[in-house]
């Protein structure tokens, strides 16, 4: 072991980090078009880029980082490199940056036009960063007084203030006045405490006042709407024919209230985030999200966790899906889909190309459907980056799948397999899965999974030596003590990289030492036969 740390800086010096190769360079191109392309805290306030702009814009940040890397890398020509990788990654994420905050550039007569010369300077009207509190008419006043002015203003957040009735007829008129120029609308938590029908009314108040504006972001999350607190919006949803981000999240809706957000809302071809987290939708309700998921062709984000929703209602949404083929993030987590919604989800994986996050933990899907949902991934969304399918009883007949599927996402940077039953025979074929490339992945958790020191060895062994990475977590699983001792030894150098311990129970599994020897006998010859 020794001998081993002690040369290893000897062949890292011998081999230059410096410059990176050509495909290097076209990979982090690709990366940064993706980043800049995808809706973002930045996007919303200074505008979204087209893929054609993105895709100029950094492959002009990769020249300039390059550029000053290699300056640098020129003054230290004895160095192994890794200072200049620094600076081209930091030079990269400021230039980036900039972009970011620059937002597209406008055209006139084909010619592109200085930023500072550009159109409408897109401004932000925020008042919920203060105490979460009631608002009364004559803090309101105060408050929006800013909105009476000549102004900018294209969003507005009045996110984690609770409006009353004498507030919300202050707003109304401001609102009106300046809904034209109005294209994001925060209204999450606006209505906390108030009585039900106080709250219906105020919701009706902002509804109207805001009717006929051409908004590309609303949020109504965390209002505890239900049909009532829906229908209260209907003027507004009515009229909304180019919304791109919609959020509903904690917001009560029933079955009910689920089929009049599908009834309420004309359009939604241009949608590209749809966010319906922690309501109690049920299958029912699933039907009528499914048909709003059917008309989002442009769909990118998807999130539906925590939503009660069953094996019927996993199906209707799992075929909805299949008109969204510009998907990149899907988020499902928390229901109670069963094999059947699994399978019927692995049937339209394939379609996702752009995929790059994927959330299925705690679906109840068994080894059948965490099978068809891993041999899917395999074949397709080859830039994932993000896979959660932990809390699904899945055992180490399924994990054959499974690493197969992690083998080939080569851009992984966190894998969620928690809350299984994998055992040392599931944690030795996701350690054969990670030991090849996989230069991006940072975490890993596999706690919870009956896990000996055997399979806790070769999970650490995969990962340790990994550039980058930040957190294996093996804890609530059946480590000895000394089989702790000797992850410590693995992990020596960077103590920070194990996950806490704490929950693991080392007498967890009653095994002597006959047995487990004939274990790793058997976990070895089947890693040997092992092709991904």
């Amino acid at each position: 072991m020794d001998s081993t740390v002690q040369s290893y800086p000897h062949r890292s010096l011998s081999i230059k980090l410096w410059p990176p190769s050509q495909s290097t360079r076209l990979m982090l191109v690709e990366r940064m078009t993706k980043n800049l392309t995808t809706p973002s805290i930045f996007s919303r306030k200074y505008g979204l880029l087209s893929k054609e702009e993105a895709e100029v814009d950094a492959k002009e940040i990769e020249d300039a980082a390059f550029v000053t890397a290699t300056q640098h890398f020129e003054k230290e020509p004895d160095g192994d490199g890794s200072s200049a990788v620094q600076i081209y990654a930091k030079e990269s994420s400021k230039l980036m940056l900039e972009v970011l905050k620059r937002g597209p550039r406008r055209k006139e007569d084909g010619e592109l036009v200085s930023e500072k010369a550009g159109a409408t300077v897109e401004t932000v009207f925020d008042i919920s960063g203060g105490r979460r509190a009631f608002i009364d008419k004559e803090e309101a006043s105060e408050l929006l007084k800013p909105l009476m002015a000549p102004s900018s203003f294209t969003k507005i957040c009045f996110s984690n203030r609770s409006f009353g009735l004498e507030a919300a007829n202050v707003a109304g008129p401001i609102l009106i006045s300046i809904k034209d120029q109005l294209k994001e609308v925060d209204l999450s938590d606006f209505i906390a405490g108030r009585p039900e029908a106080e709250a219906l009314e105020v919701m009706n108040i902002f509804s109207s006042a805001l009717e006929g504006s051409v908004l590309r972001y609303l949020n109504l999350s965390n209002n505890a709407m239900g049909e009532k607190g829906v229908r209260a919006f209907r003027s507004l949803l009515k009229s909304q024919n180019d919304l791109e981000e919609l959020y509903l999240m904690n917001d009560g809706i029933s079955e009910e209230a689920a089929k009049a957000v599908a009834e309420l809302i004309p359009s939604t071809e241009k949608l590209k985030v749809l966010h319906f987290h922690n309501n109690m939708t049920g299958d029912e309700g699933a039907f009528a999200i499914a048909e709003v998921v059917k008309r989002s062709p442009a769909l990118e984000d998807f999130r539906c966790s925590s939503t009660r929703v069953g094996s019927e209602g996993g199906v209707a949404l799992a075929e909805a899906l299949g008109a969204c083929t510009h998907l990149k993030k899907l988020d499902l987590r928390d229901n109670m889909f069963g094999v059947e919604a699994g399978v019927a989800l692995s049937k339209v994986i394939p379609l996702f190309v752009d995929l790059t996050e994927i959330y299925l933990s705690y679906l109840n899907l068994e080894d059948e459907g965490a099978e068809a949902l891993a041999n899917a991934l395999k074949e397709s969304a080859p830039s994932l980056e993000i896979l959660d399918m932990a809390g699904n009883d899945i055992s180490a007949t399924a994990a054959v799948s499974v690493a197969a599927c992690v083998s080939s996402k080569q851009f992984l940077t966190k894998l969620n397999l928690s809350e299984n039953e994998l055992k040392d025979e599931g944690a030795a074929l996701i350690s054969k899965a990670l030991e090849g490339g996989h230069g991006q992945l940072n975490e890993v958790d596999l706690s919870t999974n009956l896990i000996t020191w055997s399979g806790a060895k070769l999970l650490a062994e995969a990962v340790v030596q990994k550039p980058g990475f930040k957190l294996l977590n093996i804890n609530a699983n059946f480590i000895s003590d000394d089989g702790i001792d000797e992850l410590k030894k693995i992990f020596k150098n960077s103590p920070d990289m194990l996950g806490p311990l704490d929950e693991n129970d080392p007498e967890g599994e009653d095994i002597d030492e006959e047995a487990e020897d004939s274990d790793n006998d058997e976990l070895e010859s089947k890693l040997k036969g092992l092709g991904i």
